[in-house]
C-alpha cells in the first residue's frame, strides 16, 4: 500500500503521528504572533456593516444543530461543521489577517476558526489549538506550492480556498486523534471537495470571497469527522488515479509535499502579517505610496494622478476590480486622501462620501508589467507607484518587500496598535484588553474556553 501511495501516506504519517512539542521554538513563537493577530481580525469582522459575516452568521443560526462549539459574535454554540462555516468566513471578511506571499495563501483564516472549534468541542489545550493552526498552514503551503499558485491563478482558481481545505483537514485530524488510516481517508475527502474560484471577484458585496473560506475550513472539518466515522475515501489523492494536484494544475509537482517534511516550516515563518486592510498584491504599492506621501509632505490636493506599474501575471486582480478591496484604483486614492486606510473602507465606498477620494479614484491607473514585475511574480508583489502633481512634477517608488514580511516585520508595538484599532472597533476596551491578553496568555491555557467565552459575545462598541 505505500508504494502504491507513498505521498498521500508519508502526509498521513507525519499529520497522525504529530507532536506539539517537536515543533520548533521559533516555529510556535511566530504561530502564536499570528493566531493573535487573526484572532483580532476575526473578531473585528463581526461588525454590522461586513455583509459576508452578517449573512452567514444568520444562515448558520437559522441552519446549524446543537454542539459545543461557539458562534463568534452570536452568543450561541452549534455543530462544528456550521461553526467553522461561519466562522471560516469571518476569517478572511476584513482581508486583514496573515497571509502568504510566495503560495499566494490566507491560510490564518482557514486554520483559526478550525482549530478553535475543535479545540473547544473536545477539550484540547491552547498549545494543542496553536499547534494544529501550524499544521494546517504548513500543509496548505505545500499543497499550494505542489500545485503551483501562479498557475492556479492563471487558470481561475483560489488557491487559499483549495490548498485551503487540505490544510483543514489536517488541522482536524491531528485535533480528532485520527490515526494513520483515517488521516489517508480525511486527506482523500477533502481533495473530492475542494473547490474555489476566482470568480468571487466579480461580488460587489465582498460576501463570496470570504466565503470560500469558510468552505474551507468546513471540507477539511467534515473530512476529518467523517473519517473518523469511517466512511470511505480515495486513498492516494496525491499519488494516482485521478489526484487532486493534476485536477488543478498542468504543472503540478508532488515533491513540495513532503521535501524537508517536518524540519522545514516555510508555510508559518514565512507567512506576513498585514499593515493595510486589503489584498496582499496592494502592499508593496501602499508602502512606496506612504514613503513618497512622507518624504515630499505631500497633501491629496497636490496629486493629479495615481498610476501603478504591476506585474501582468496579477493586475487582473487589482486593476479596476469591482472589489474596493482588491482595486488599485480605490485603495491607493483612500490612502492617498485621508492618510490612513480602515478595514470599514472595503464596506463603506468612500468614493460615495469623500470628493477627494472619488476625485482621486478617476485619475488611477494600473500600467500592466511584462518585464521584471511581471517575472518575479508571485515570489513578489513589486509595485511602483508614479505621482503625477499639479505642479507638473513626477515622483515615483517601488516597492518589493512589504512590511509586515519576515524580512521587515512589524514591531510589537505595532501589532498591539493594530489589535486595538481591529478590536475597539466592535468591543468596548476592557474586552479588547481582555481578548488581548487571551490570546497572550493561550499557549498556557487548559482549554480554548476563556478566549471563546470573549470571541461569543455579540458587538458592544
Amino acid at each position: 500500500m505505500n508504494d502504491r501511495a507513498p505521498v498521500t501516506r508519508s502526509l498521513a504519517a507525519f499529520v497522525s503521528r504529530f507532536d506539539p512539542t517537536a515543533l520548533p521554538d521559533e516555529v510556535m513563537a511566530y504561530t502564536r504572533k499570528l493566531a493573535s493577530d487573526g484572532i483580532g481580525v476575526l473578531c473585528a469582522a463581526t461588525h454590522k456593516s461586513v455583509t459576508a459575516a452578517q449573512g452567514i452568521g444568520d444562515f448558520a443560526e437559522d441552519i446549524a444543530g446543537p454542539g459545543a462549539c461557539t458562534l463568534i459574535g452570536r452568543n450561541r454554540k452549534v455543530d462544528p461543521v456550521s461553526a467553522v462555516l461561519a466562522n471560516g468566513t469571518l476569517g478572511y471578511a476584513a482581508d486583514f489577517e496573515p497571509h502568504h506571499p510566495e503560495a499566494i495563501l490566507h491560510p490564518i483564516a482557514v486554520m483559526i476558526p478550525t482549530a478553535l472549534a475543535l479545540s473547544e468541542a473536545h477539550g484540547r489545550t491552547g498549545a494543542e489549538a496553536l499547534a494544529a493552526v501550524a499544521l494546517g498552514c504548513e500543509m496548505t503551503y505545500r499543497v499550494s506550492m505542489a500545485m503551483n499558485p501562479r498557475e492556479l491563478y492563471d487558470r481561475g482558481f483560489h488557491p487559499s480556498a483549495v490548498a485551503g481545505s487540505f490544510g483543514a483537514a489536517a488541522a482536524a485530524a491531528f485535533l480528532l486523534r485520527l490515526n494513520e488510516e483515517q488521516t489517508v481517508r480525511a486527506l482523500g475527502l477533502a481533495g473530492l471537495q475542494t473547490s474555489g474560484l476566482l470568480a468571487w471577484q466579480d461580488d460587489p458585496r465582498e460576501d463570496a470571497r470570504p466565503f470560500q473560506m469558510g468552505l474551507a475550513a468546513r471540507n477539511g472539518v467534515m473530512s476529518a469527522m467523517l473519517a473518523k466515522r469511517g466512511f470511505g475515501a480515495p486513498d492516494r489523492i496525491f499519488d494516482g488515479g485521478h489526484t487532486v494536484l493534476d485536477a488543478y494544475s498542468r504543472v503540478a509537482d508532488p515533491a513540495p509535499l513532503t521535501a524537508d517534511l517536518g524540519t522545514r516550516w516555510d508555510g508559518v515563518m514565512e507567512l506576513a502579517i498585514k499593515p493595510y486592510a486589503s489584498v496582499s498584491f496592494l502592499h508593496p504599492a501602499l508602502d512606496a505610496l506612504v514613503g513618497l506621501l512622507e518624504e515630499h509632505a505631500l497633501s491629496s490636493d497636490q496629486i493629479a494622478k495615481i498610476s501603478l506599474r504591476f506585474a501582468e501575471a496579477g493586475a487582473h486582480c487589482v486593476d479596476d476590480n469591482p472589489l474596493k478591496g482588491h482595486s488599485a484604483q480605490y485603495i491607493l486614492p483612500v490612502r492617498a486622501a485621508m492618510g490612513r486606510l480602515s478595514f470599514l473602507d472595503l464596506f463603506i465606498d468612500r468614493r460615495e462620501t469623500e470628493p477627494e477620494v472619488a476625485r482621486l479614484a478617476k485619475t488611477a491607473e494600473v500600467i500592466r508589467d511584462t518585464g521584471t514585475f511581471n517575472d518575479a511574480f508571485p515570489d513578489f508583489y513589486m509595485g511602483e507607484v508614479i505621482l503625477t502633481l499639479t505642479d507638473g512634477r513626477t515622483l515615483a517608488a517601488t516597492s518589493k518587500v512589504a512590511r509586515g514580511y519576515p524580512e521587515q516585520p512589524l514591531s510589537q508595538d505595532e501589532l498591539d496598535l493594530k489589535f486595538a484599532e481591529v478590536t475597539t472597533a466592535v468591543c468596548s476596551k476592557s474586552r479588547s484588553t481582555a481578548l488581548a491578553q487571551a490570546c497572550e496568555t493561550l499557549i498556557s491555557a487548559p482549554d480554548v474556553c476563556a478566549l471563546m467565552d470573549l470571541l461569543a459575545q455579540a458587538p458592544d462598541a
